[in-house]
């Protein structure tokens, strides 16, 4: 037992201390576990679908980082949206004597591209439920009506048909009191849009000019344009939240879409002692910089609550009515193959597909190897047949060169004299043709001294080669026919698979308007630039005639 227990003793090791991290190392790691931490919650929120959930991810990472670390602009550069690219010349270099203040240029820079990103995401997914109430207005009063009632769901569509028996009932105004509950119903939502594309526009567009007049001296005395450009940001953000706050107060009132108004918007502002100073510290700076991240993050959340109260109706809201009769419809046909199906002890079904397969392979064997067998046969059989062709054009040929001497021989007895080498078959037949008439004159005396028999055999020559001739090129027409009726058989096949193959196409390629990757995309970004150029044409029409 002792020497056990002596034994035992140097097997147990000590605890070595801890070495503690560095502030270094630590600085590190918190960079390290906050760029993982942003990148499982952004996958996290990619499954939710939401249309501004990239960009509210987006700031919600660049906040959190820029809380955290201040060397943002060292880190991993995001994959951002297409945009307008800003009017900003490229950094300096790393190595140059003033790195430390590239670095907050950077993140100016990257405030910037969020803020533009922002906003051209906010407008395409207002501009996109804008065109639907717009085109939704410009409809019909039918059509309006249908709206009202078809599509908007269930429980519109109870209340709908209720309230409009009920109006015809009582005034025989159904019709025209829901038309115009459908037209103040689209404009409201045509009036907000509106003025909040309109708002977002002008404030990009200030954005974008501020970005423009201080782009190079952001980059060549970036400690003196950093906090002018801060300040005019957020100066820019109040004023957006003064024209939001002037039309939230002038349509409070007015509003009949619940929840609408409930809270305005509020961006923080910075403080006064930041504003005044010529030079910010790098912590000024910093705080700066998340305070717009804030303001963007609000502005973000307002829309989004705003524009999802006035948006178009889901596409399930839409289509209910579809997709109603559509379950209703998958669900009679179930219950209609459960009845013929085995579980019922019916053999229906395994019939129908027996016959289904029967007539596919038919289809096949009809339609697609049959006809391509048929064309590879009759092309191959057409070349190995060339050397009997050849020698059926021979033929012809040996006819052809025994009706050219006859014609020789008669037209020298008849004219008494040798006719030259060149002599065509044409010249010597009216010879023969001639002397024909003649002899006819008197038939039966000159059918045993004249010469009406040899021109009558020499016609018969003449009437071979030509049916010799149109025979040939009779087997030629029936040759290639051939090979068109087998292509016209399996035409069906090609047709299917045409159709078949632009299914596949459309759905793969998924073309929406300009949004797209064909042709038409193209077309409708080409349609767009144009609109774009005719409108600067027009403002710069206007600002010479002083208007």
């Amino acid at each position: 037992m002792e020497e056990g227990g002596m034994s035992a003793v140097p097997k147990t090791k000590t605890p070595s201390p801890v070495t503690p991290l560095s502030p270094t190392m630590m600085k590190d790691v918190k960079a390290l576990v906050s760029l993982y931490s942003n990148y499982f919650w952004n996958r996290l929120l990619s499954f939710f679908p939401n249309p501004n959930s990239n960009f509210r991810t987006k700031i919600s990472s660049f906040y959190h980082s820029s809380t955290t670390s201040t060397t943002r602009g060292s880190s991993k550069r995001r994959r951002r949206t297409t945009c307008l690219p800003l009017p900003l010349p490229p950094a300096s270099s790393p190595d140059s004597p003033s790195s430390l203040l590239t670095v907050e240029a950077s993140k100016i820079r990257n405030v910037l591209e969020d803020v533009m990103e922002c906003v051209f995401l906010n407008l395409h997914y207002i501009q996109k439920n804008l065109q639907f109430w717009q085109s939704r207005a410009e409809g019909s009063n039918a059509q309006k009506v249908y709206f009202m009632v078809c599509e908007r769901g269930p429980n519109a569509f109870v209340n709908g048909v209720i309230q409009l028996m009920r109006d015809s009932l009582a005034e025989h105004t159904g019709m025209q009191r829901m038309s115009c509950s459908a037209s103040s119903y689209m404009s409201e939502r045509i009036i907000v849009l509106t003025n909040l594309r309109y708002f977002l526009a002008a404030f990009l567009a200030q954005v974008y000019t501020e970005t423009d007049r201080v782009g190079e001296d952001l980059v060549k005395e970036p400690e003196k344009s950093v906090p002018s450009l801060l300040v005019t940001v957020n100066d820019l953000f109040l004023k957006l939240e003064a024209s939001i706050g002037h039309f939230h107060a002038m349509r409070q009132g007015d509003s009949s879409v619940d929840g609408s108004y409930s809270f305005p918007l509020m961006f923080e502002k910075l403080p006064e002692v930041n504003q005044e100073g010529s030079q910010w510290t790098e912590c000024e700076t910093t705080d700066a910089i998340n305070l717009i991240c804030q303001n963007l993050h609000k502005l973000d959340s307002y829309l989004s609550t705003l524009v999802t109260k006035h948006r178009k109706p889901k596409k399930m809201t839409l289509y209910w009515m579809h997709y109603t009769g559509g379950v209703v419809g998958i669900s009679l046909c179930s219950l209609w193959l459960l009845r013929h199906s085995r579980l019922m002890g019916s053999s229906d079904i395994d019939n129908w597909i027996s016959e289904a397969k029967d007539s596919t392979l038919s289809f096949w064997n009809d339609h697609v190897e049959q006809p391509l067998l048929s064309i590879r046969n009759e092309l191959f059989e057409t070349f190995r047949k060339r050397q009997k062709g050849v020698m059926e054009r021979e033929e012809v040929q040996f006819t052809a060169d025994s009706l050219h001497r006859m014609l020789l021989a008669f037209s020298e007895q008849t004219k008494g004299h040798k006719l030259p080498q060149n002599a065509s078959d044409q010249e010597m037949l009216e010879i023969v043709m001639g002397r024909y008439e003649k002899e006819v004159m008197h038939p039966i005396q000159n059918l045993v001294g004249g010469e009406l028999v040899r021109s009558l055999l020499i016609q018969v020559q003449k009437l071979k080669l030509d049916i010799e001739t149109a025979m040939l090129e009779l087997d030629q027409i029936l040759r290639a026919n051939e090979i068109n009726f087998a292509i016209l058989a399996a035409l069906p096949a090609f047709a299917l698979s045409l159709i078949l193959l632009m299914l596949v196409r459309a759905w793969l390629k998924q073309d929406t308007r300009a949004e797209g990757r064909g042709r038409v995309a193209r077309i409708q970004r080409r349609l767009l630039v144009v609109e774009i150029e005719r409108g600067i044409m027009q403002i710069q029409t206007c600002r010479d005639q002083g208007l």
